[in-house]
């Protein structure tokens, strides 16, 4: 270091030296400006950049070494030999063409080492070919160690000049390069010259050929001015590219922000620019992420290698975000010209909602929406493990349960209402398992549960007795009134070792304990079968009856006591069953009531018997019962108003018949149904008073216009005192109230004559009428006769 120290100091001319070293910077600057714009061409125009980039740097070093050698002092006559300076000049711009262009070469990560080194190497076949064009009066002595030293100086630095130079797009990065490379000529040079050792020799000529210092200078300084003017050229063309640059940044980050999906750009795995809503999902600031690794928001290195490997297809993966948590995404990867250069975009589109529904959606595959009870067919895998795992001295139980007048309630107080009940008695039943059991919903109201492993059949009687005693339980109101619910028991292996089987034994003894009374619960036994078929059929039967013209309407008269004269009819419904005969109403009603059937029956009763009164001479009335199902329903009112409308009956000739049961399931809903009617001037009476519910204040609360005695009470008024006292009560409340009294029932003489000295008003039976059909009453009906007939009319 000495060595060279003493070269510098007392052999070279200072102002030289610095001119020399501002022209090699300048020179390496513009290289560095001019081979980032070469990379960033394609085609012919990288070929023209990369001449204009050589030939920039090839000049530079040539200059710099010329002009450091004008600052060197011989002390003796000395001259350039015009040829060799040449050649010096044409390997300068040859080795450094070849290394820029070595580190040009695509997908080659050593290429930018290596032509940094060729480009050092250039420096060196430069100096000493210089060196070798330089002549004076003496013999020229090399060190080779510092020989060696100054070339391989020149090729390390020279090959780390090139990737710091065109590492970042910064210009920290590029001014890094730049005096690196500014270093490499420099340090080469003068560790060159300090190998140099002069001998004077006056018997060498300097050849009269060679080239004067002074004119050295003048051509250096050409070239030095043209070295100056091509970096400018470079730092131009590199501020309009970064303006370039810059608008098209922001033109695209523009749109990107404008997209619903997160888009970063990267250059290899460098993440270069992103979107807001990559930010966003990220949970980080676009200027944090910019800089950062691939790897750093996508850890999974398989779905990364993927995306790189396989553009325009999606790939999920994991983003994870500033705060370590990870989030599902999906990655497509597309290839873009981003600020001149080719990067690559990624979208990345959240996947959390996506999960979530196709979680939700295998949620329901298996679970009930509703209750987030196990459905059907998760119920019936469970069975079909226990069954295959079931061990000889255990079996298992299937309760089979539905909710009694379920459907009621839905047409009382609506489905959000019937919503709330099926969560109630789920949370009342689930409290009752234990480990190992299972309850599902089937449908609608109808559940099951599973009970694996018993001991006995007992286990099973005692489960069900606690959910029956559940829902009796004082709080078991479920929001709206008592539900109570039926169960049928079916064992495994005892009843059947098939699940369907199984499942429809269970179903089976639940038939046996609704038609039993409900809110009870049933063990399967093989007789049931066959009265269960029975009822379904039935069911069937009846939901067709209507279409099939087996139902008929009948009429029973209503007379006055007082004169015997009829002064209505009650509309009643058969059923003529083709291969059952006729079927009781206490059999068809009830059934009709619980499948709903009741609606569709109770208005064709209505119309028809509507439209028959409507053809009648004398204005006689037509009583028709209504169910509560009937009652309940929203379009009821309306029904009525557009029969009547339809056959023309005048309002006031329409009574409908109504239980007190109907009006307590919902007293508010009752009592605006039955406004509503009487504002058509349709007349209501209140039926089979005396059973069930009986209370006073209904007379009051409800618009009433004609009691009922049930018929119970009339047949026993000559035999029991009490019926007697309570119908005399009745008659006796009905004239207090200003209320018509009809009894019911009413079968002999003897039973008349009590009525008739207690002044009951009205009066029907078979004493005054069965029920047939209407042609048998023509002579009341059309005048043949006068309606104030005997008072016992035959049928």
């Amino acid at each position: 270091m000495l060595t060279i120290y003493n070269c510098i100091a007392n052999a070279h001319d200072f102002r030289l030296v610095g001119l020399a070293a501002i022209i090699c910077a300048i020179a390496s600057l513009a290289a560095i400006n001019l081979l980032r714009h070469a990379r960033n061409t394609t085609g012919q125009m990288r070929l023209v950049w990369l001449a204009i980039s050589a030939i920039s740097t090839g000049f530079g070093i040539w200059a710099t070494h010329f002009v450091a050698m004008l600052a060197f002092s011989p002390g003796m006559p000395s001259g350039y030999n015009i040829v060799l300076t040449v050649v010096s000049l044409v390997a300068a711009l040859l080795l450094t063409g070849a290394g820029l262009a070595v580190s040009l070469i695509p997908n080659f990560r050593a290429a930018l080492w290596i032509g940094g080194a060729v480009v050092a190497g250039g420096i060196a076949a430069m100096h000493y070919t210089g060196m070798a064009a330089f002549e004076l009066q003496a013999r020229i002595n090399w060190d080779t160690t510092l020989v060696i030293v100054s070339i391989v100086l020149g090729a390390v630095l020279g090959a780390i000049a090139l990737p710091v130079g065109l590492h970042g797009s910064t210009l920290r990065w590029k001014i890094s390069g730049a005096l690196l490379l500014t270093l490499a000529i420099c340090s080469h040079h003068f560790t060159a010259m300090s190998a140099v050792t002069i001998i004077p020799d006056p018997a060498i000529a300097v050849s009269p050929l060679t080239v004067p210092a002074g004119w050295l200078a003048l051509g250096v300084s050409l070239i030095s001015f043209a070295i100056i003017g091509l970096a400018l050229a470079g730092i131009v063309l590199d501020i309009r590219d970064r303006r370039r640059s810059d608008l098209e940044a922001d033109r695209m980050l523009g749109l990107a922000n404008a997209a619903v999906e997160g888009l970063l750009v990267c250059d290899g795995d460098t993440i270069v620019t992103v979107n807001t809503s990559f930010a966003t999902l990220a949970g980080s600031s676009a200027e944090l992420l910019i800089g950062d690794r691939l790897q750093d928001c996508f850890p999974d290195e398989a779905a990364r290698t993927q995306i790189m490997s396989q553009p325009d297809k999606s790939v999920e993966a994991n983003l994870r975000q500033r705060n370590g948590k990870t989030i599902p995404v999906e990655l497509i990867l597309r290839g873009i010209d981003f600020a001149g250069r080719p990067h690559q975009v990624v979208a990345v589109r959240d996947l959390r909602e996506r999960k979530q529904a196709e979680q939700h959606i295998r949620y329901l595959a298996h679970y009930d929406s509703l209750t987030g009870l196990p459905n059907r067919g998760t119920f019936h895998d469970r069975i079909d493990q226990e069954i295959a795992t079931l061990s000889k001295d255990r079996s298992l139980a299937v309760l089979a349960l539905d909710l009694d007048q379920f459907k009621q309630v839905n047409d009382l107080f609506g489905h959000a209402a019937g919503d709330k009940v099926l969560k109630s008695v789920t949370a009342r039943i689930t409290a009752l398992l234990g480990e190992g059991e299972m309850m599902a919903r089937l449908g609608g109201d109808e559940f099951a549960i599973l009970l694996p492993n018993l001991t006995s059949p007992a286990a099973a009687s005692q489960f069900a007795d606690r959910i029956v005693e559940a829902f009796r339980s004082k709080d078991a109101t479920f929001e709206l009134g008592s539900v109570t619910a039926s169960i049928g028991i079916a064992l495994c292996p005892d009843d059947s070792s098939d699940r369907d089987t199984l499942l429809a034994c269970a179903d089976t003894a639940l038939y046996r304990a609704k038609s039993e009374g409900r809110a009870t619960w049933r063990f399967f036994e093989p007789a049931m079968g066959e009265s269960v078929r029975d009822r379904r059929l039935l069911e069937h039967d009846l939901r067709n009856a209507i279409d099939a013209n087996q139902l008929k309407v009948v009429y029973q008269p209503q007379g006055t006591m007082e004169s015997g004269r009829v002064i209505g009819f009650e509309a009643l419904l058969r059923w003529n069953h083709p291969v059952r005969g006729n079927v009781r109403p206490d059999i068809f009603i009830p059934i009709a009531e619980e499948t709903g059937a009741i609606l569709s029956i109770g208005e064709w009763v209505l119309r028809a018997a509507c439209r028959e009164a409507a053809t009648w001479k004398h204005p006689l009335t037509i009583a028709v019962n209504v169910s509560a199902v009937q009652i309940h329903h929203d379009s009821f009112v309306t029904t009525v108003h557009e029969i009547l409308l339809e056959t023309g009956l005048p309002p006031h000739r329409l009574e409908l018949e109504i239980t007190e049961t109907a009006l307590i399931r919902d007293f508010d809903r009752a009592l605006l149904t039955l406004r509503q009617i009487k504002a058509l001037g349709v007349h209501i009476a209140m039926d089979d008073f005396g059973t069930g519910y009986s209370s006073l204040s209904n007379l009051r609360a409800f618009p009433f216009d004609k009691i009922k005695i049930d018929g119970s009470f009339i047949r026993s008024v000559n035999t029991n005192s009490q019926a007697a006292a309570i119908v005399r009560a009745v008659v006796g409340l009905g004239r207090g109230l200003g209320l018509p009294v009809l009894a019911e029932g009413v079968e002999t003489e003897a039973e008349f004559a009590f009525l008739r000295d207690e002044k009951c008003d009205e009066a029907q039976g078979y004493l005054l009428g069965r029920p047939a059909d209407i042609g048998n009453f023509r002579e009341v009906t059309q005048g043949v006769t006068s309606p104030a007939g005997d008072i016992a009319i035959s049928a």
